[in-house]
């Protein structure tokens, strides 16, 4: 799946389509709006909820809706540290409760970084004093700020056994986060065609993001499975692309405040993914 991202994304590089800000506007014919494509709940909305002092809940639940696409990387890196499984998902799970507990979200200047950076580095000095975060998991263990599903968990221990062999604790994370974001991407667009009630044409139009060694079925083909005319589905297949391109910079752009920001992390995002 992987392999078709990338080759998805590098030619949107190589175009420069995937980095235009244009492309944030309405993309004509759908229905899709710049609203949808950039939800409220940004590191912006955190830090400023915290500082001020008001509504804590709503930065509490922000930093819970974007630490969801987190869990895995910083799990990767725990468990990097040479933690077991079980240790690994209590001491990030207590990370997250940490992070709540002390406000440590109110001390960052996202001017000085990026919310990722802000959150590795957090976790570093969480992990820095080993025995008195040995008795904080103790307390805490079984606690649930992010709910953490068994599928969640697995396929964070799968990035980790993947990358572990050959990276630095700092690039497990890097890539552990790059497949994240790359996934929830996905998951926000088949969470989009389902709620439109085209969930079936999201699953076979897929693999035209996904694909890799298989070959991908002639347009003739699908065109006469999907009961539907060739030209129609070219056009099906070219909104999806530039709606999970949308959707990737909408997951990018909860932890930046600019465009030129989400262009460099969409940069970084796509090193990270072709780095060996």
């Amino acid at each position: 799946m992987l392999h078709g991202i990338l080759t998805f994304l590098a030619a949107c590089f190589s175009s420069a389509v995937l980095i235009q800000t244009a492309n944030v506007k309405t993309l004509a014919g759908n229905g899709y709006r710049q609203s949808d494509l950039f939800p409220s709940t940004h590191w912006s909305v955190i830090v400023a909820a915290a500082r001020t002092q008001a509504e804590p809940e709503v930065a509490q639940a922000a930093l819970a809706e974007l630490c969801q696409t987190y869990w895995a990387p910083l799990y990767s890196f725990v468990r990097r540290r040479g933690y077991t499984v079980h240790d690994a998902q209590d001491f990030t799970q207590s990370f997250f409760a940490y992070l709540i507990e002390h406000k440590i979200y109110a001390r960052a200047d996202r001017q000085k970084g990026r919310f990722r950076s802000f959150l590795l580095a957090s976790l570093k000095n969480f992990l820095a004093d080993a025995s008195d975060r040995e008795r904080t998991v103790k307390r805490g263990r079984g606690q649930s700020f992010l709910p953490v599903h068994e599928e969640q968990a697995k396929e964070a221990e799968w990035l980790f056994q993947t990358h572990n062999a050959t990276s630095s604790e700092d690039q497990l994370f890097d890539r552990s986060w790059a497949e994240a974001l790359v996934a929830a991407g996905l998951e926000r667009l088949s969470a989009d065609y389902k709620g439109e009630a085209k969930e079936k044409l999201f699953n076979e139009l897929r693999i035209f993001l996904t694909s890799s060694a298989d070959p991908l079925p002639t347009y003739a083909d699908l065109a006469v499975r999907l009961d539907t005319a060739e030209s129609t589905l070219r056009s099906h297949v070219t909104r999806l692309r530039a709606r999970y391109r949308e959707a990737l910079r909408a997951e990018v752009r909860r932890t930046v405040d600019t465009e030129a920001q989400v262009d460099e992390e969409l940069h970084e995002l796509l090193r990270v993914l072709t780095e060996r």
